[in-house]
C-alpha cells in the first residue's frame, strides 16, 4: 500500500516511524518531510498547504491512503478536496476542523453541548477586550482566535500583561489574521493533560493520555510555546477520568458537529486542565498533538495503518486498539531564543546517538552540504523509553546530552510533575 503523510515536523516523523513498523510494509511518502523522515520515506517537495498539488500527486502516484499532520492543511479543506476526487484520506473535513480553527467557534460548541470549560468572552474590538479584562481582573488568559502554531496564548498575571497581549495580537498583528479577534478566558489552575482519540462517526477509541509542557522554561516559566516536552502515561489521569472525558466532553462535541453537518473522522485532541471541579477543556485540536504524538504512538500496540483504514471505512468499532505499559518521555531541543527570534543553519552533531532506549524525531531540520542543520524553533524531539517514567526520562536526557548544536535550549524538568 502506498501511503502519503502530509507535513514535515516531529509529529509527522513519529507517524511515519510508526507506520514503518506495520507488518503490511507500506511504501511511505511524505510531503514535504525532513531529513529524519527521509530515512524512512520518500520525501516529496510539496508544501503541506498546497492542497491542489498534493491531490494531484496522490492521483498521479496512485497513493492509496493520505494522512494529514498539520492543522493548516485541514482548515484549507484538504480532506474535502481529496474526497471530492475519490481519494482516501485520514482527517476531519474543513467544517469539523473548525473546532481548532476558531477558538470562538469551539467555545460556542462547548456552551451549547454543555461541555465544561473556562468562562470566556470573544472580542473583535481592542478596547472592548481591555475593558473586559479590567472588569474581570488578573490572572487571565488571552488567546488569538485563529491558528498561531501554539504560540497564540498568553497567561497574563497582571492587567498590564493582558493589555500588552491584546495589543500584540490585535494591534501589532503578531499572528496575522488569527489575532483579528481574541478570546479572553478565565484562568484555570491545576495540572494539564492531553487526551487524544481516534474518531469515526459514533465510534471513539481513546489514546493513551499525555502531559505537555507549554512554557519555554523550567518550572513552567516564560512564554507559551508549541510544546517543550511531554510524557506518557500520566499518573493523575486514571480510567475514571478518561471515561468522564469521553462521555462529558468528546461525545457531546462530536454529536453536536454531526448534527450540524460535520461528522467527525480522524484524530481529536482535547487539551485539559484538571481543576478541583473536574477536567475542563483548554483547547481542541483537529489532529495529532505535537509533541504528544512522540510519546503516545510509541505506546500503541495495534497496527496504526489498520486504525487509519478502519477510521475511514467506518469499521473502527470492530478494531481492538491496545496500548503497552511502557513509558515514554519526549524532550524538545529548541533553537536558542525560541519562541521569539531564533537563527537557523547551525550544524547538528550526535544524531547517530539514538539507541534501543531512545529515538530522535526531527522537527525543524534541513539537509545541507555540511550535514543536517537547524531549520526551525523546535529542532528535535528526543523520546526515551522505559519500563517506568523515571527510566524513560533518564533515557531521553542521556540522548539529549549527546546531541549538540549552537545555542540549544531544552527544559530539564520534563516529567518531573509525575514524581510529585
Amino acid at each position: 500500500m502506498k501511503v502519503l503523510v502530509v507535513g514535515g515536523g516531529g509529529r509527522e516523523h513519529a507517524i511515519i516511524w510508526k507506520l514503518a513498523q506495520s507488518p503490511q510494509q507500506p511504501k511511505l511518502y511524505c510531503a514535504p518531510g525532513n531529513p529524519g523522515i527521509a530515512q524512512l520515506a520518500t520525501c516529496v517537495n510539496i508544501s503541506a498547504e498546497d492542497v491542489q498539488a498534493l491531490a494531484d500527486f496522490a492521483e498521479a502516484e496512485g497513493i492509496e491512503l493520505t494522512v494529514v499532520g498539520p492543522e493548516a492543511a485541514l482548515l484549507l479543506g484538504i480532506v474535502d478536496e481529496f474526497e471530492k476526487r475519490g481519494l482516501r484520506i485520514y482527517g476531519p473535513r474543513k467544517g469539523a476542523a473548525l473546532i481548532e480553527g476558531s477558538k470562538a467557534f469551539a467555545k460556542e460548541v462547548m456552551a451549547i453541548a454543555n461541555v465544561p470549560t473556562a468562562a470566556s468572552a470573544y472580542f473583535g474590538e481592542l478596547e472592548a477586550a481591555k475593558e473586559y479584562v479590567r472588569a474581570q481582573g488578573a490572572p487571565i488568559v488571552i488567546k488569538a482566535d485563529g491558528l498561531a502554531a501554539g504560540k497564540g496564548v498568553v497567561v497574563a498575571h497582571t492587567i498590564a500583561e493582558a493589555d500588552a497581549a491584546i495589543d500584540l495580537m490585535m494591534k501589532d498583528k503578531a499572528f496575522g489574521d488569527s489575532g483579528k479577534q481574541v478570546v479572553v478566558e478565565e484562568f484555570l489552575s491545576g495540572q494539564e493533560a492531553t487526551v487524544m482519540a481516534f474518531i469515526s462517526g459514533d465510534t471513539v477509541k481513546l489514546m493513551a493520555p499525555a502531559q505537555d509542557h507549554k512554557p519555554a522554561y523550567d518550572g513552567d516559566q516564560g512564554p507559551n510555546t508549541g510544546g517543550m516536552g511531554t510524557y506518557s502515561p500520566v499518573p493523575v489521569v486514571d480510567e475514571a477520568l478518561l471515561a468522564a472525558v469521553e462521555e462529558k466532553i468528546i461525545r457531546p462535541v462530536i454529536y453536536f458537529l454531526a448534527n450540524n453537518g460535520s461528522q467527525y473522522k480522524g484524530t481529536l485532541y482535547v487539551g485539559l486542565m484538571l481543576t478541583a471541579d473536574g477536567p475542563k477543556v483548554i483547547e481542541f485540536n483537529a489532529r495529532f498533538g505535537d509533541p504528544e504524538t512522540q510519546v503516545v504512538l510509541p505506546r500503541l500496540e495495534t497496527d496504526l495503518l489498520d486504525i487509519f483504514n478502519a477510521t475511514i471505512d467506518g469499521t473502527l468499532e470492530e478494531l481492538a486498539v491496545t496500548w503497552s505499559d511502557r513509558a515514554a518521555v519526549c524532550v524538545i531541543m529548541a533553537a536558542g531564543g525560541y519562541p521569539a527570534d531564533y537563527r537557523k543553519g547551525d550544524l547538528i552533531t550526535g544524531l547517530d546517538q539514538a539507541s534501543d532506549e531512545a529515538v530522535i524525531f526531527h522537527a525543524g531540520t534541513k539537509q545541507s552540504e555540511a550535514g543536517i542543520t537547524t531549520n526551525g524553533g523546535r529542532v528535535l524531539g528526543v523520546t526515551g523509553f522505559g519500563a517506568d517514567l523515571k527510566t524513560a526520562q533518564e533515557a531521553a536526557y542521556r540522548t539529549v546530552e549527546q546531541v549538540h548544536f549552537a545555542d540549544v535550549h531544552y527544559r530539564k524538568d520534563i516529567a518531573e510533575k509525575a514524581f510529585r
